[in-house]
């Protein structure tokens, strides 16, 4: 990923993904129970700062009749330390056609309250490192439901991030976390095979 933020390549490649999602997306709408799916896509902070991002997106949306409610779009803090108001003009007018926001590994980066307050999101995501030793580590403990009541205060939604064992998600449901992923559901998987793991639950 640095080498394709580096070489410009990032912006093809999440042109293509987000095509992808969205054509999976309109698939799984014509396919009960998967109809109720929804992907969260990753969007580099160069991709989003393009000036015809929300364009393209919209474009992508409509060619493929995806529903934009199923979409949500995960943003990282690095975004937050270049040009704001763009960054929020951009999420709201996203947010109007109904794509969700999330803010990705919140509290390892350049995060101010005051833009988590300006900000139309939907979720944010404890970051993984905060996750691993969370049964073990009272800092990171306490950080993990900081996060979470922030959170909650300001009416967002919390995932946490690399969540490997059942201890771990007892902890998180604990404090309150709305949402979990990591090895402890199921790694990574082809879209066929996740189908499958989807209709089984």
């Amino acid at each position: 990923m640095p080498l394709a933020e580096q070489t410009g390549l990032i912006l093809a490649l999440g042109d293509w993904v987000l095509e992808n999602v969205c054509s999976q997306l309109a698939k799984w709408a014509e396919r009960p129970p998967l109809d109720r799916l929804a992907v969260a896509v990753n969007v580099s902070a160069r991709q989003f700062r393009e000036a015809d991002f929300a364009d393209k997106l919209l474009a992508i949306l409509g060619a493929t009749g995806a529903n934009p409610k199923r979409l949500t779009l995960e943003l990282t803090e690095s975004l937050l330390v270049h040009d704001v108001d763009d960054l929020i003009e951009k999420v709201s007018r996203l947010k109007a056609r109904g794509v969700g926001f999330a803010l990705d590994d919140f509290g390892t980066g350049y995060s101010s309250l005051s833009y988590l307050k300006r900000l139309p999101l939907d979720q944010v995501k404890i970051d993984q490192s905060f996750v691993r030793d969370v049964l073990d580590d009272s800092t990171d403990a306490a950080i993990a439901r900081g996060i979470v009541a922030l959170a909650h205060s300001l009416e967002l939604e919390v995932i946490a991030e690399g969540v490997d064992s059942e201890a771990q998600r007892d902890f998180l449901a604990s404090a309150g976390c709305d949402a979990y992923q990591g090895y402890f559901f199921s790694q990574a998987l082809p879209v066929d095979d996740f189908e499958a793991f989807a209709l089984r639950g």
